[in-house]
């Protein structure tokens, strides 16, 4: 995974993304494999979730949070306005993910 999605997935997204691995069994690859898979599943997922977070929002939210990125701003402080804005953040996003491994198991079966 590379620094800057490191960076940007929260924590919660990235203990989901460290199962999603041990379930789908990628941790048993070669490293170079299990990185590439990796940054490619960390890619969706966080195109996935950044959709979803921006439809929730809402336009009044989605303009705050078009200020808020504009100057300086630690991925802390995003996590936080989301959750702040979306009531089930962490519940969305546990969906997401759930989604995105199911639709991953049934494409190995």
């Amino acid at each position: 995974m590379t620094d800057q999605n490191e960076e940007i997935m929260s924590s919660l997204q990235q203990q989901a993304l460290s199962q999603l691995v041990k379930d789908l069994g990628i941790d048993n690859l070669p490293q170079d494999k299990q990185n590439e898979l990796i940054n490619k599943m960390t890619e969706v997922l966080l195109k996935r979730i950044f959709l979803e977070t921006m439809e929730k929002l809402g336009e009044q939210g989605r303009e705050e949070y078009e200020k808020m990125s504009e100057g300086e701003i630690e991925p802390e402080q995003v996590e936080a306005f989301f959750k702040e804005k979306i009531n089930d953040y962490n519940q969305m996003v546990e969906s997401i993910v759930e989604e995105f491994k199911n639709e991953m198991l049934s494409a190995n079966a």
